[in-house]
């Protein structure tokens, strides 16, 4: 399919608070972008029982997808289209196909706890031998140690991951993509096949029958089918649906436009990915101590990476600043915020208090005040304490990475949208030691258009082929470092008491 002879593409990417649908096509080897659709998403809180339940409202996410699809066909038609999102949550198909219930959003609360109640019956050390993930409650292993007994989960037949559940509406075929399977904590990392361990411990440690529900897996790049007119109009019957990286980061690091394969990377988002790309797993005891996660990516690599908070933290003090009528414009915030004396204030963003929706800029002040540090005030001293932090942490993470995976880093790529955040990126650069480049924004997209153009035969080559791709059609910003490095020794120890 093609406008005026070229083919185009349709990258679906949806992301914790937006989604969007991106057309692209490929000319004299460059990507031409254009964003055709983009809907909100975020959490709906729903009474359950004795409690409330957070889900996510995928019937809704699904009409944006079908609306964005049909725009980016237009009247030509599409070479391909693909879906890439955020990880490990999932539907539950009754036996007829139909969705039981929306998916429930990882920051619920059902997964207080469950990692130590799997951990009592596979050790934390033997189940990363397997999976070689980092612990976070909300990996699936864990959702679905605490769904045990749910009716919903002993009525399924099947259980599809975000992007495999809107390729099955749009095709009929249920797969699992491995680069967001290999989120779960049920693939073996070393194989890149389903964990027999894994599926093992839930079905005799609590009854799930995960074997059964869980599809096949699929590499990225795979073409799954073709979209059907039964999928509501989303382009023309027939265009094909390639698995891309389905896992948005997966995408992301794609279209890091790398020059060296020395390279850290930081997909920053509402949370923010650090690390570095690797040929085989790392699975050592100094790698699980540091709680550094093995992510299976494109063309048969490991994204070896710390899960970070990410701007969450300021997304969510946005909100409620705005709930209580002071209407902040994030961009003036950042100017205000740089006039800020630098470190005055720093926090660790992956302490638990900051994972669920709640009052951000309370929490802030009371981690502050814990650890003998004056609490920001101002909303520009909490969104400086939050950059600051957040910079501290990609510190951390990059230098842990290279030491933890033996990697000579020599360039930081900052992809995704905080590399349109300035602050954020200059102090990135002084904060780690190394020039940072920042773009593309939409990361994710990009890797998500190139891996699927690839499998239709729209372009060849391997990854730096696809990156140089990037780089001719992408223009990005370069900070070089500064400053000292004894500052942000000095927050880091400030933070570790």
């Amino acid at each position: 399919m093609s406008a005026g002879g070229t083919a185009v593409h349709a990258a679906v990417d949806l992301g914790a608070s937006s989604g969007r649908v991106i057309a692209g096509r490929i000319e004299d080897g460059r990507l031409h972008t254009e964003e055709v659709a983009r809907f909100p998403n975020g959490p709906v809180t729903v009474p359950s029982g004795s409690r409330s339940t957070l889900h996510w409202d995928v019937l809704s996410l699904y009409a944006g997808v079908v609306l964005g699809l049909r725009r980016a066909a237009g009247p030509h038609g599409l070479a391909s289209a693909g879906v890439d999102s955020w990880a490990v949550d999932y539907g539950l198909l009754d036996a007829d196909g139909a969705l039981l219930g929306n998916p429930v959003h990882y920051r619920d609360a059902r997964t207080d706890g469950a990692p130590e109640r799997v951990f009592a019956h596979l050790p934390a050390d033997e189940l990363y031998a397997v999976n070689g993930l980092q612990v976070q409650p909300f990996n699936t292993v864990f959702q679905l140690a605490a769904a045990s007994g749910d009716a919903q989960l002993a009525a399924a037949r099947d259980l599809l991951l975000i992007p495999d559940l809107l390729g099955y509406w749009l095709t009929g075929e249920r797969v699992a993509e491995l680069t967001n399977a290999s989120t779960t904590g049920l693939v073996d990392v070393h194989t890149r096949r389903w964990a027999d361990r894994c599926l093992d411990l839930l079905r005799e440690g609590f009854g799930v029958p995960a074997r059964e529900l869980l599809p096949a897996l699929v590499e990225p790049g795979t073409v799954v089918g073709t979209i059907r007119d039964t999928a509501g109009g989303a382009g023309p019957d027939g265009t094909p649906l390639v698995a891309v990286g389905s896992h948005d980061t997966a995408s992301a690091v794609v279209a890091v436009p790398a020059a060296t394969p020395n390279f850290a990377y930081v997909s920053s988002g509402t949370w923010s990915l650090v690390g570095v790309e690797l040929e085989a797993p790392v699975r050592t005891e100094a790698g699980r101590a540091a709680n550094f996660t093995n992510e299976l990516g494109v063309d048969g690599t490991v994204r070896y990476l710390r899960n970070v908070m990410g701007l969450w933290l300021l997304q969510e003090s946005l909100r409620v600043w705005r709930e209580r009528g002071r209407e902040v414009d994030l961009a003036d915030l950042l100017r205000e915020a740089a006039r800020v004396p630098a470190l005055s204030c720093v926090v660790d963003v992956d302490d638990p208090r900051f994972l669920p929706p709640g009052d951000m800029p309370a929490r802030i002040a009371a981690f502050a005040a814990e650890t003998g540090q004056r609490p920001p005030e101002t909303e520009a001293e909490v969104a400086r304490c939050v950059v600051d932090s957040l910079a501290l942490a990609y510190r951390r993470a990059v230098h842990q990475a290279a030491e933890l995976s033996g990697t000579d880093v020599e360039v930081v790529h900052v992809v995704g949208g905080g590399s349109r955040n300035e602050l954020l990126c200059r102090l990135t650069a002084d904060a780690v030691g190394l020039p940072v480049v920042a773009g593309p924004t939409e990361g994710a997209a990009i890797g998500n258009l190139l891996v699927q153009a690839r499998a239709v035969g729209t372009v060849e080559g391997g990854l730096a082929d696809l990156r140089r791709i990037v780089a001719d059609s992408t223009e990005v910003g370069r900070y070089e470092p500064t400053g000292p490095q004894a500052p942000w020794e000095a927050a880091e120890r400030r933070l570790r008491g």
